[in-house]
């Protein structure tokens, strides 16, 4: 089972399972606003979402990310220089107007892991504003990008879905944030750190039934929404009362992570149910 575990560890470690997380939220958008997902933009995203994250881990020096003297990190660094190549052959066939979302994008991963100041070697280091310049990228990269790349116009209902996508995210955080604090130093002043454990899940509850209520303010609004968003909030409630400060290993890693792509497969079923 040694190779097994090597194998699992690597899709973590090399930001698959990341990957396979946002693909999962682009295809929830394509499937509530009823777009035709494009395949150079799928596999833009799921090609540039792996160097993308693996820079933000293991490149926060960028003199570390190129000089890499661990093995295990220099495969993991191959991966990603051909999967951003791969990425790079799709993204010259999306569109003007997504190549500028897209640089903005990179340019906020940019702030992330790099520095920006005296006092913040990086975002990453910025407390509260690391948590949401992270739902912003994921919210562009999940939302935004999808609704460019098909040209339709933004209306009342992408901008919920917008502000739904953004709080999910910051919910989907907080068990990272929570499991972190052995690791933060003080002076971060993450949300955890400045609440505690405890009122860190009473705001994600919060935010949960936030999110889910902003269903019942669009205006096109189907039952395969209805009912999906439903079973979310349950899946978030669930996952917020299991959150621990000494978490097993892959609880926020792996099953935190799964939980946009156990969505996704949810919505299928539903959609060829009812």
């Amino acid at each position: 089972m040694g190779w097994l575990n090597r194998i699992f560890n690597f899709y973590l470690d090399a930001s698959i399972h990341v990957a396979l997380a946002v693909i999962s939220l682009v295809l929830i958008t394509n499937l509530y606003l009823n777009i035709i997902p494009g395949q150079h933009l799928i596999l833009f995203v799921f090609f540039g979402t792996i160097p993308s994250y693996n820079f933000i881990k293991y490149g926060v020096e960028a003199k570390k990310y190129i000089l890499v003297k661990n093995s295990y990190h220099r495969q993991i660094q191959i991966f990603s220089f051909i999967l951003l190549a791969l990425a790079g052959y799709h993204f010259f066939f999306l569109s003007y107007a997504v190549w500028f979302i897209c640089f903005v994008l990179a340019l906020f991963v940019g702030l992330y892991a790099l520095p920006v100041s005296s006092k913040h070697k990086n975002l990453r280091n910025s407390g509260i504003l690391k948590v949401l310049l992270v739902a912003l990228v994921w919210t562009g990269t999940t939302v935004i990008i999808p609704v460019i790349s098909s040209s339709i116009s933004f209306s009342w209902d992408i901008g919920l879905l917008i502000l739904q996508q953004f709080i999910l995210i910051l919910i989907l955080l907080i068990p990272f944030e929570i499991r972190d604090l052995e690791y933060d130093e003080l002076n971060l002043k993450t949300i955890p750190q400045r609440i505690g454990v405890s009122q860190t899940k009473i705001l994600g509850l919060f935010l949960s039934l936030i999110c889910y209520m902003i269903t019942f303010l669009k205006v096109d609004l189907n039952q395969l929404e209805i009912i999906g968003n439903t079973i979310l909030f349950f899946i978030m409630l669930i996952m917020l009362l299991m959150t621990r400060r000494n978490q097993t290993k892959y609880f926020a890693s792996f099953f935190v992570e799964s939980i946009p792509i156990c969505w996704l497969g949810i919505l299928i079923v539903l959609e060829n149910c009812l």
